[in-house]
């Protein structure tokens, strides 16, 4: 309304300080649309946030375009990330690099987190790192000397992570918008910012994955219930190609 008391002050027309009033009181003009949990068929809230990269990103910017959310659990726990989003995220890196996947299914890829932007710079940069870190895992020195708990880590990471992602340190490609929820209204509207999950005591979120249509209707929601539960890429391509098509 300050805009409002600016034209009074002014002696504006009386007509030009009604229509004021008439679009101050419309949805979504006078006030930011509320951000809370969204079902299956609903349309989905709008909302605008900055970006890693730079400049800000609304959601009803993309409408005529699919748009696939995905929400990183971000921390793990104090200090560690989760190294299971971080994969995703690399594998869906590649993916894009090999199948060109916004442009197959008319699609944008959001990447959410809930931190400021220099923690997400943090996130970005340890990638390599942990895609190291997980080769390791999947390939000690000595496999054969491995006690029960090494065997059951080396045979989990190898389902869990079957291909051998590297990225290079210093050089970390970010082709999705990486969106910077600080003061954490999106993820905390949706109900999937989280203090403590899945064992730890951490700002984190429920890594999550929605996907919205090109009227802005959501289409698809996964929420996790684990570190280790969540869809593959191969699957989300699969609920895309039903989406793009309009069945």
């Amino acid at each position: 309304m300050t805009a409002l008391f600016r034209l009074l002050r002014r002696g504006a027309p009386a007509f030009v300080i009604a229509l004021g009033v008439v679009l101050a009181c419309l949805p979504g003009l006078s006030q930011e649309q509320e951000i809370r949990p969204v079902i299956v068929g609903d349309p989905m809230p709008d909302f605008t946030l900055p970006t890693y990269q730079g400049g800000t990103q609304s959601l009803s910017a993309l409408k005529g375009k699919n748009v696939m959310i995905i929400f990183p659990r971000g921390y793990a726990a104090e200090g560690a990330w989760c190294t299971i989003c971080n994969y995703k995220y690399a594998d869906l890196i590649d993916l894009e690099k090999r199948e060109q996947l916004r442009k197959q299914y008319n699609l944008e890829i959001l990447i959410v987190l809930p931190y400021n932007k220099e923690i997400i710079k943090q996130w970005v940069e340890v990638l390599p790192d942990q895609l190291e870190k997980i080769k390791g895992w999947k390939y000690p020195a000595e496999p054969d000397k491995l006690d029960e708990k090494g065997k059951m880590r080396m045979e989990r990471s190898r389902k869990g992570f079957p291909k051998d992602l590297v990225l290079e340190k210093g050089n970390v490609p970010t082709p999705f918008p990486i969106l910077i929820d600080e003061d954490r209204k999106v993820t905390k509207g949706l109900g999937l910012f989280m203090t403590e999950w899945n064992g730890s005591k951490v700002d984190q979120v429920i890594p999550s994955v929605y996907i919205i249509d090109k009227q802005g209707v959501l289409q698809f929601k996964y929420i996790g219930q684990s570190t280790w539960d969540r869809p593959s890429c191969d699957y989300l391509k699969r609920v895309l190609g039903i989406i793009n098509s309009g069945m």
